[in-house]
């Protein structure tokens, strides 16, 4: 399965490309005050959602929109076209909810509390990342390099947040077994309830761990999006980013690269012989993050890029001897 388009953001780039990418003055300016009336035609809702998302220069006001007046419909896109002069009645309070605070700089997926990834859905908590489409290209990249897909797989999945890597890969490969390691026991619990809800449950495990800390054994595949802004950076994210994803699942230090460090040094211990890591990175980090893999003992096999062309996702492996 190849990457699929965002269901409920414009195209984008991962969290990097968001940087400085919000209008300065849609912050500086109070989101418009919309009131829908139960008496509102639905057509007539939708136009004016629009055009507020227009005015206050979100990126995917369109779209934006029909998700968010399908969501308080509790309708299909089809549905609302085919009746457009029906009266929006009690769903009215729902939307006017929905497009103050999308108004407000709040994501779409953060307002529904889920997600779509791999096709498959996910439930948001605070103290979680929201997936990005970009991500799906570690999915993507992992299943062409394991070394023996049809057969009892061991996967890790460091840093598992939403669970949607493990989750999408057990989903993938139903011989496999896998363990998701957090920090955060509130991302662990978001996870485990996506596990179940997406039918992998009895094939996955999640441990509280600084990354491989608390690990022992070794795992054929490991993958992880890990934190890779830089520190100074972080203030400069679209306010959807930043003031709605957690700070610990962002920032990866000064430099944006202490927790490839971490990971790296542990790889080692944790991969099986032909196993493979592969991890997601930011823009411009592919030199430094195979420079640190190879003072680790790793070779860099592959680099593979987004939809976009950018070098998103890194597969390392021990030298060939």
């Amino acid at each position: 399965m190849s990457a699929s388009p965002d269901p409920f953001a414009g195209p984008g780039e991962g969290i990097q490309n968001e940087v400085d990418s919000a209008p300065a003055a849609a912050e500086m300016t109070a989101p418009p005050l919309l009131e829908f009336s139960p008496q509102m035609r639905r057509g007539d809702a939708l136009s004016v959602l629009r055009r507020a998302f227009i005015a206050a220069g979100l990126d995917s006001p369109s779209l934006d929109a029909r998700v968010l007046a399908c969501a308080a419909l509790d309708a299909e896109t089809v549905e609302i076209a085919a009746r457009p002069d029906a009266p929006l009645g009690p769903a009215a309070v729902r939307l006017t909810d929905f497009a103050r605070r999308r108004l407000a700089r709040e994501p779409v997926g953060r307002i529904l509390g889920r997600r779509e990834f791999w096709g498959l859905p996910f439930d948001l908590s605070p103290e979680t990342l929201e997936p990005r489409p970009d991500t799906e290209t570690l999915v993507e990249t992992a299943l062409q390099v394991i070394p023996h897909p049809h057969g009892p797989l061991r996967v890790l999945d460091l840093g598992t947040g939403t669970g949607c890597l493990l989750v999408a890969l057990l989903h993938e490969l139903p011989d496999a077994f896998g363990v998701g390691v957090d920090r955060s026991p509130g991302a662990l619990a978001t996870a485990l309830r996506n596990a179940l809800r997406n039918g992998v449950a009895t094939r996955a495990g999640f441990i509280a761990s600084d990354w491989g800390a608390a690990l022992c054994g070794r795992f054929d595949l490991i993958v992880s999006n890990p934190p890779y802004i830089a520190s100074g950076e972080l203030a400069g994210l679209a306010p959807e980013v930043r003031g709605h994803d957690p700070a610990a699942a962002l920032d990866g230090g000064g430099d944006g690269l202490s927790a490839y460090r971490a990971i790296v040094a542990e790889a080692p211990a944790l991969l099986a012989g032909s196993g493979a890591l592969v991890v997601e990175i930011g823009l411009g980090q592919e030199q430094a993050v195979g420079d640190l893999a190879r003072g680790a003992g790793l070779a860099v096999e592959r680099v593979a890029s987004d939809l976009a062309g950018h070098p998103r996702a890194v597969v390392l492996k021990r030298p060939q001897s």
